[in-house]
């Protein structure tokens, strides 16, 4: 007996990747791996960056000229990974070519920027997606599937909280200094309760308190630490709270995350903190985000994009960018973030900088 496989109609794609740096040089060695690709550009602002990277992935060309790329008649779809403040030009330009469009959190770093880039890919008819990759970690895509299903009942609420290093977060601060822990990483976790709360849910109030020394010492208005709080039009209560500031030596290289959902009938407790992986090296373990940093003592899997082992990458960036390839060459189902929930995200994120500024409640009845 044959049995049929799925009824999806294959077809080979051209793929132009914007930004040639840490998350871009995994994008695009993905898409060299994936079998639906048969053309790869890239393109940089540093030409150094952007010829290592082509060569690394034989793509069939680069250039220092984004739009170079974006216009490209043999591109057609496109992935955006530059710096969060420069995602805007890109993403509008490759919506106007009609040309699909994966990328990087944030949509945006503004509300009006996030309304003009969703609201003209559903003008255009483009898909465009923004990557969350924490959808794509296991834990947390079985626990959406069973909170999909009902298994949890009704959502009362819950929290999430996630930490990281001083150090890590002076690297993205350096990239884009608008990239404040709020907007650039509390975002994930906005982003996942909002998957899993549902279509129908929206946020209706945001709470925030902040304080730091650390990173003001350092020359940038953030905090160290964010405590903040959003309630949901169905009456569920969530916390996101977060601490980008532990010490320089502290042994992850990447994000620590705690998460619990509390239904009526269930609850999920998710652990990410990473301590059941443990290597210690005289030889040390290189910190994906500086570089320069050799820990002797890591928390193995913290590396928040994933791992390349003997050429093969694995973790949420991986699956995510398969996923997405995937649904460009052959129409399956994707699961990456809408430009209607990533601007969503957007909204209640600025929401917690303001509430965490004013100390007042600010609410989002309107977004």
């Amino acid at each position: 007996m044959i049995i049929s496989g799925n009824s999806y109609k294959k077809r080979q794609i051209g793929v132009g990747v914007i930004g040639s740096g840490r998350i871009g040089t995994h994008r695009a060695k993905l898409a060299a791996l994936h079998s639906a690709v048969k053309y790869l550009v890239v393109s940089d602002i540093d030409e150094t960056f952007a010829e290592k990277l082509a060569k690394s992935t034989n793509a069939n060309g680069f250039t220092t000229d984004n739009y170079e790329v974006i216009n490209d008649p043999n591109v057609d779809v496109v992935i955006v990974s530059t710096p969060e403040d420069e995602h805007r030009e890109s993403v509008e330009a490759a919506i106007n070519a009609g040309k699909s469009v994966l990328v990087e959190k944030p949509l945006a770093l503004t509300i009006e920027d996030g309304d003009r880039l969703s609201k003209l890919a559903e003008e255009k008819g483009v898909d465009l997606r923004i990557g969350y990759s924490q959808r794509f970690l296991q834990k947390y895509f079985v626990a959406h599937d069973e909170i999909s299903r009902g298994k949890l009942g009704p959502i009362l609420g819950g929290m999430t909280r996630v930490y990281n290093t001083r150090t890590n977060m002076l690297e993205i601060l350096k990239r884009c200094p608008e990239a404040t822990p709020i907007l650039d990483i509390i975002t994930y976790n906005v982003d996942y309760i909002g998957w899993c709360l549902g279509p129908d849910v929206s946020p209706i109030e945001v709470q925030a308190m902040g304080h730091g020394t650390i990173f003001r010492d350092q020359g940038y208005d953030v905090d160290d630490i964010s405590l903040t709080m959003v309630k949901y039009s169905t009456g569920a209560v969530f916390s996101f709270d977060i601490c980008y500031a532990l010490p320089g030596g502290f042994p992850t290289t990447g994000q620590s995350v705690r998460l619990e959902i509390m239904g009526r009938d269930g609850v999920i407790l998710i652990d990410d903190d990473h301590r059941d992986q443990i290597l210690y090296s005289e030889h040390g373990y290189s910190n994906a985000y500086a570089e320069d940093q050799k820990l002797k003592l890591a928390f193995l899997g913290s590396r928040s994009s994933g791992e390349w082992a003997d050429g093969i990458m694995f973790g949420r960036i991986a699956d995510e960018t398969k996923e997405w390839l995937d649904a460009q060459s052959t129409g399956s189902k994707c699961h990456l973030t809408t430009a209607k929930e990533a601007r969503q995200t957007l909204a209640v994120t600025l929401a917690m900088a303001e509430a965490s500024e004013t100390g007042q409640p600010v609410p989002l009845a309107n977004i």
